[in-house]
């Protein structure tokens, strides 16, 4: 992906239309299969500065793909008045350098922190190893993976990055369902007895926290079963899955 940074310096007096016009012609970027994102953001230090974001999905589909497309005109027409007006229009690269400050708590420490999943992975362990159609995938567990999945739950949801550095990190992970050949009833189970175990230990049942806990679990199961079928050939050199928020932030109440 590629961002394309705009800036403006518009006069007090045609701010209102600026923003209606930006907001009409953002209807061509939404449609646009070239665009992946895009925000128009205002100066508080001076008013009269403007910034826009677009997030495309290479520099080439920009500038060939949008500019050449069919969305392009319906998208200028309303810019129109405002070319002159631009001071900057570049493309960026992102850089490896990228996180989020301290005032989004992690689904880690929003969860209760270590002690949280290691709660949900006896518990739902010990669901596991009673239950008929995937207790046999479980059999001969070593005791401490319970604690190894705790382990991985905390480091992907923002905690200490210890399965990483102890077990091995994302590729251990795959290597431990080459071959299983799990079934989608098999899945399914395991998601259900993970919710059931969420539930019993406590573990914070707030729409926002729930869906994207629940989201993570769907992507990282479905993906399990895709690595554990006999012809699956998966990459082990993907990084290790970090999950956070979404689109629902955690909700804090103003105190």
């Amino acid at each position: 992906m590629i961002v394309e940074y705009i800036r403006y310096r518009i006069a007090e007096a045609d701010a209102a239309a600026f923003e209606e016009a930006y907001g009409r012609a953002a209807r061509a970027l939404t449609a646009a299969p070239q665009c992946v994102d895009y925000e128009l953001t205002r100066c508080v230090d001076e008013p009269g500065r403007y910034v826009l974001r677009i997030t495309w999905t290479s520099a080439a589909d920009h500038l060939e793909g949008f500019r050449k497309g069919e969305h392009f005109p319906a998208f200028f027409a309303e810019i129109r008045p405002y070319v002159e007006s631009i001071e900057e229009m570049r493309h960026y690269e992102p850089t490896a350098v990228r996180g989020t400050g301290g005032s989004v708590p992690t689904m880690y420490a929003w969860a209760g922190g270590s002690a949280a999943f290691e709660r949900l992975t006896e518990t739902f362990y010990g669901k596991v190893l009673k239950d008929d159609l995937i207790g046999p995938l479980f059999a001969g567990m070593d005791p401490g993976h319970p604690r190894y999945v705790a382990m991985w739950l905390s480091e992907v949801f923002g905690g200490p990055e210890r399965y990483s550095a102890e077990r091995g990190g994302y590729a251990h992970m795959v290597r431990r369902h080459l071959g299983k050949a799990i079934t989608e009833p098999q899945r399914r189970r395991w998601v259900n007895l993970l919710m059931d175990a969420a539930d019993e230990v406590g573990l914070p049942d707030d729409p926002e926290f729930r869906a994207a806990f629940a989201s993570y679990v769907e992507w990282g199961t479905r993906l399990a079963r895709g690595n554990s079928r006999p012809d699956a050939t998966p990459a082990l050199e993907a990084p290790m899955p970090h999950w956070g928020w979404g689109v629902a932030p955690p909700y804090i109440p103003n105190s």
